[in-house]
């Protein structure tokens, strides 16, 4: 039997709605330089699902993170710094833009670990969102809470030497990191303010988001993947990359058929590995 002290929260539910408005779909479009946007009708492409059902909160139930405070739907883990790691999708129908749904949370884990680097808190919630009455989306997303660095150097990267078939640089400027946490109402700071991201949190600069990288890795994928929709998708944030440094897109075709994708940093290490399922 489990002694931690968020087993509490372990079945907690929250279920929210959301209209899949057209305008943001169509900013996000804008942001990412497309030379056009999905229109009211259209699928909502993969990824842009995390437009919506983020959590709105006023100024002042914020914490000094800019994330909303500790203790409501989330556990109160007290670790300074907090990310989303990875998660694990599968795309059964279309979310259509403009269209209503809704978002069934459910916090399936909470695990407590020590690390190379000092504790760590692993949360992982389950969604499902629902539109015109059936399951469109289900994915599990795991949420790192972790001590800050300790002092000294930082931990070594892990190099990727893996042969892409496909690779596209991708620059992250302070623009599109803006608009990409206007638009999930994402109000982290390692996002945009950089003396927090540093003295605060030991970053080297201003961070890119991971589920902006995911979302540009599921737009690599469909642009490689012969015409077919995307079925699954999972990614693991590995590194973190920054503002103002190239890196890279890549991937291959496995020898299931799947698409073995991976971010890149700008000096070879492997920032975020990710697998797509194509349909």
């Amino acid at each position: 039997m489990s002694n931690s002290p968020f087993d509490a929260w372990v079945g907690r539910e929250e279920t929210t709605a959301a209209r899949l408005a057209a305008e943001p779909v169509r900013a996000l479009a804008a942001a990412l330089d497309l030379e056009r946007a999905p229109q009211a009708g259209e699928p909502l492409p993969p990824g842009w699902q995390w437009l919506f059902f983020n959590p709105v909160v006023r100024r002042s139930g914020l914490g000094a993170d800019g994330h909303p405070a500790r203790g409501g739907f989330l556990p109160p883990v007290d670790l300074p710094r907090r990310m989303w790691a990875g998660s694990r999708v599968r795309y059964l129908a279309d979310l259509a833009v403009d269209a209503e749904a809704t978002r069934r949370s459910l916090i399936q884990r909470v695990e407590l670990k020590t690390g190379k680097r000092g504790s760590l808190c692993f949360v992982t919630v389950g969604h499902v969102t629902v539109s015109a009455g059936r399951d469109c989306i289900v994915e599990e997303q795991d949420i790192v809470y972790r001590e800050p660095p300790p002092p000294g150097p930082a931990a070594t990267p892990v190099p990727h030497d893996g042969v892409a078939q496909w690779s596209e640089p991708v620059l992250p400027d302070t623009t599109l990191l803006f608009r990409y946490s206007a638009l999930t109402f994402n109000g982290h700071r390692i996002h945009y303010d950089q003396a927090y991201a540093r003295g605060e949190e030991g970053y080297s600069d201003v961070v890119v988001h991971g589920p902006l990288t995911a979302t540009l890795l599921q737009q690599f994928a469909l642009k490689h993947g012969g015409g077919r929709a995307l079925g699954a998708f999972e990614f693991r944030g590995v590194a973190p990359l920054f503002v103002g440094r190239t890196f890279t897109l890549e991937g291959r075709t496995a020898d299931d058929g799947s698409l073995d994708l991976w971010a890149r940093g700008p000096d070879g290490e492997l920032a975020m590995s990710a697998r797509a399922t194509l349909r």
